[in-house]
């Protein structure tokens, strides 16, 4: 396949990298900075996507992306606000001028009970979750990365909104761990139990997603 990755050098981008040239795939990265890239890849692209970027160069890593992956995340609740909803609206835009279709963004799992305006309809507490996470964790990190959270519930509306066939993947707590390969995945919903995933995990499930087509129009809880 030909995978273009946006965020690769942060540690979901920078795994679905790995995976994606472990496996054969031809790999296309749009990096802020490609010295920070720890593989090289089949082709590389520089690009801040928060400052008017080039549109002809993202469309061209765009073309002919059997899916476009995106890592993209703040570096600190302080910093990089609003960078998700930025950088996943130039996406878009970059996908349709170069009739991509298939997007996957990393999102997260607190985002389920995050109303929005393109989907007014969110349940005000995650029916996969146990009751620990609901009514004791959940309620604190979204309190403490509030920012956070609203730049990821803003981004998956860009999605919703966007005509193109997505998939936000809503990881819990991500670790460094290696990669279970034992992964569980549910649609619009949380995992029971699932309250840590390795990035390996997520970004595995991120490259298996590109040819899952259920997935398709769906913010799919992933944990292990």
């Amino acid at each position: 396949m030909k995978i273009t990755i946006f965020g690769a050098t942060g540690g979901v981008g920078g795994e679905c990298l790995r995976l994606a040239m472990e496996a054969g795939h031809e790999v296309t990265v749009v990096v802020r900075d490609a010295a920070r890239l720890s593989l090289e890849p089949h082709h590389v692209m520089v690009a801040d996507l928060r400052i008017a970027p080039d549109k002809k160069e993202l469309i061209l890593a765009c073309e002919g992306a059997d899916g476009v992956l995106s890592g993209i995340g703040p570096r600190s609740p302080k910093h990089d606000r609003g960078v998700v909803t930025a950088a996943t609206r130039v996406i878009v835009a970059a996908m349709h001028a170069a009739h991509a279709r298939r997007f996957i963004m990393v999102s997260a799992a607190p985002v389920s009970s995050i109303p929005t305006p393109a989907n007014p309809d969110a349940p005000r507490r995650d029916p996969g979750e146990g009751p620990f996470t609901r009514y004791v964790l959940t309620p604190i990190i979204k309190r403490a990365l509030s920012s956070v959270y609203a730049d990821l519930s803003a981004a998956e509306d860009v999605l919703r909104d966007s005509g193109l066939d997505w998939t936000a993947v809503r990881p819990p707590r991500l670790t460094d761990k290696p990669g279970t390969g034992r992964y569980r995945t549910a649609p619009d919903r949380n995992l029971p139990g699932g309250h840590t995933i390795p990035r390996a995990d997520v970004a595995a499930a991120m490259l298996a997603m590109v040819n899952q087509p259920s997935t398709i129009g769906h913010a799919m809880g992933v944990a292990t």
